[in-house]
């Protein structure tokens, strides 16, 4: 018998003890990140407890990959904002973020202290690896992203991608103000087609408010880091690392690049979003204390966007202009990750870490390996590779 989404409702009236238990679980075992989340979030939520309408999921769905951010983490805010309202949402968005934090944070002290040479060889070669994962996952998102685009679309498609990408292993920090500006163009484009120049006149001044980066490091420039992550970021999780790079390794000095490698793979492996990485980066900065604010300011726009606008999704949806800006901006970041992909290779200090790179370069793209395992192998290879004598940190 079918049932309505008011009878759904009506029944799925979760304790807070039970979203506690579920979006921890989710928490602990959501390793492979944002298919893996989606897919636990859609197995409980809609399959299994039957909390959440079909219709309601994809729609949240939708909804969350038009907003900036780590959007699995903002899907499993908006699904426990469904099942419980505010307050679920706030406690589920926790339960799901704190078990990788509380890792990624144990891990960041063990690796970014004075490790055994096993350790950093682990980290090495996992290390290594990263420049693979990147390409990886800039192509599992330009691939489904160029086949929904239509006529003219497709060369502004690829012109912001490539904007995206040449500035990601160029203009390090500033890459936000590309992003930002290919969706205003985008934007802009969109509105001049429809309107003429009355449309493109209406947009200007566009009310981007981007804080200026903090010269003399320290806190405000760990938050303003954190905050281009949580606020400013379109793409998926792994555009943090353009984003990151530049700001952690060449302008603040918080780490080296061989740490920077160790913190992406740090954040593929743990479970979790992937956004988790900035925790290390805090760590590097300022220990327990960076870690937590970096993790607080990145993450906390999540919560604010679908606490305060949740019930707006829809009307989100079918806005033209947020649809047009992400249009610009979505390319430009999937070519950002991709571009990544260069400093992180020339960020490898040994011949053996361009060895695991092929390598992991092999089982991604040839034998089709999953990025969790490839990176779990690459920090075998490297651990090998320093038992045999090869040269580390």
């Amino acid at each position: 018998m079918a049932v309505s989404e008011s009878g759904l409702r009506r029944r799925a009236s979760p304790s807070l003890g039970e979203i506690v238990r579920q979006w921890g679980r989710i928490g602990v075992v959501g390793f492979g990140g944002p298919p893996a989340h989606i897919a636990l979030l859609r197995e409980l939520c809609v399959e299994r407890r039957r909390w959440i309408s079909a219709k309601q999921f994809e729609d949240g769905i939708a909804a969350t990959n038009l907003l900036p951010g780590p959007a699995s983490t903002q899907l499993a805010i908006f699904a426990a904002w469904r099942v419980r309202g505010a307050l679920g949402a706030v406690v589920g968005g926790l339960c799901f973020i704190v078990p990788g934090l509380v890792l990624i944070i144990g891990l960041a002290a063990l690796f970014l202290g004075s490790p055994p040479d096993w350790v950093r060889g682990a980290g090495a070669g996992a290390g290594a690896a990263v420049a693979a994962v990147a390409v990886h996952a800039g192509r599992s998102l330009i691939g489904p992203a160029w086949r929904r685009v239509a006529g003219d679309g497709k060369w502004r498609f690829v012109g912001y991608a490539v904007l995206g990408a040449a500035s990601a292993a160029t203009v390090g920090p500033w890459l936000v103000l590309v992003l930002l500006g290919c969706g205003v163009v985008d934007v802009g484009w969109m509105r001049l087609r429809r309107r003429g120049l009355d449309g493109l006149a209406s947009i200007l001044p566009v009310p981007l408010v981007v804080a200026a980066t903090a010269a003399g490091g320290g806190m405000a420039a760990l938050a303003w880091v954190a905050f281009k992550v949580g606020a400013l970021s379109y793409g998926g999780g792994f555009v943090i690392i353009p984003l990151m790079q530049a700001d952690a390794v060449e302008s603040y000095e918080w780490m080296t690049d061989a740490e920077f490698l160790n913190a992406v793979a740090l954040g593929q492996v743990t479970p979790g979003p992937v956004v988790h990485t900035v925790a290390v980066v805090g760590y590097a900065a300022a220990g327990i204390p960076g870690a937590l604010l970096a993790s607080a300011v990145a993450f906390g726009p999540s919560f604010l966007f679908v606490l305060l606008g949740a019930e707006r999704f829809d009307r989100l949806l079918a806005n033209i202009d947020v649809r047009s800006f992400f249009d610009g901006a979505g390319p430009a970041a999937m070519g950002a990750i991709l571009g990544s992909a260069i400093p992180l290779a020339l960020a490898l200090e040994y011949g053996w870490q361009v060895a695991v790179l092929v390598a992991a370069s092999a089982l991604l793209f040839l034998a089709r390996r999953g990025v969790v395992l490839t990176l779990l192998a690459a920090g075998a290879a490297g651990i090998g590779a320093v038992l045999l004598g090869a040269p580390v940190g």
